[in-house]
């Protein structure tokens, strides 16, 4: 989710923004450490790059880190969504039945 979530993002992919898109449409309120912590594991991992943006002021001159997928993070995603769908695909016509989303 938080790789979707740095694709959705785009070039204002910075923490804080991750955790409000996270927030918003999980509708779950995640903790700033919940949302970091993970982060630097897929950039340790080599699925996020990351970037100093330009210094704000509001941050008293210090830049934000920004963060941007890599080519290893859209492969991820992609067998990521091709395993999600084939589950999906397996499922008996009485259970989708059942979850069907209206």
């Amino acid at each position: 989710m938080l790789l979707l979530a740095v694709c959705r993002l785009q070039a204002d992919a910075f923490g804080l923004n991750i955790r409000k898109e996270m927030q918003a449409v999980t509708g779950k309120r995640y903790s700033v450490g919940g949302i970091y912590t993970p982060l630097d594991r897929l950039v340790n991992k080599g699925l996020l790059k990351t970037e100093d943006g330009l210094p704000t002021e509001a941050r008293m001159g210090r830049p934000r880190r920004l963060y941007r997928i890599s080519s290893a993070g859209l492969e991820a995603l992609r067998e990521a969504r091709e395993q999600h769908e084939a589950m999906w695909e397996g499922l008996p016509k009485l259970v989708l039945d059942k979850l069907r989303f209206t």
